[in-house]
């Protein structure tokens, strides 16, 4: 029996989950050339990995690719279709692209889904509330104010969208 699950706004086989061990990280990757979710340390730490699933940020390189069969998955490839811009870009992309918020880049998939959720969870966070939803992922390069800026920003941007 194959499984569904909605990708990105599509209805997508997951070809691998059969195997019973694949991950959702491996069937984005691997079978659906996916390449926002990234994979750096395969436990679910870094979140690196990370995609909303139902909207609820989650870290691909942990979940079963059976655990998403009917359910929506939003990869970063798949923002701009959410928030329905014309731009090509997603608010939270823009803004961290406006805030040069990167340095490798390693991180940013991470950073930018976790924004993501908390902005349509909470769209006027504080700075303690921004810091608090990143501390779980995991950048080394240093742009940590520029994340935080870019998070603000981006609540802006996208209260600016819904006006």
């Amino acid at each position: 029996m194959q499984l569904v699950a909605v990708v990105n706004g599509q209805p997508c086989p997951l070809p691998a989950a059969t195997s019973g061990s694949a991950t959702l990280l491996h069937v984005l990757r691997n079978d659906l050339a996916l390449n926002g979710p990234r994979y750096g340390c395969g436990l679910g730490q870094c979140g690196a990995c990370t995609v909303l699933v139902d909207g609820v940020a989650a870290r691909a390189c942990v979940i079963p690719a059976q655990g998403v069969a009917g359910r929506e998955v939003t990869t970063l490839e798949g923002l701009p279709a959410r928030c329905g811009t014309a731009a090509g870009r997603h608010p939270v992309q823009q803004a961290f692209i406006d805030e040069q918020a990167a340095q490798c880049g390693y991180c940013l998939n991470g950073m930018v889904m976790m924004a993501v959720a908390l902005l349509e969870r909470n769209p006027h966070p504080d700075e303690a509330a921004i810091r608090r939803e990143l501390s779980a992922n995991l950048c080394r390069c240093g742009t940590h104010v520029e994340i935080i800026r870019a998070v603000q920003r981006a609540a802006v941007l996208m209260q600016e969208a819904r006006a």
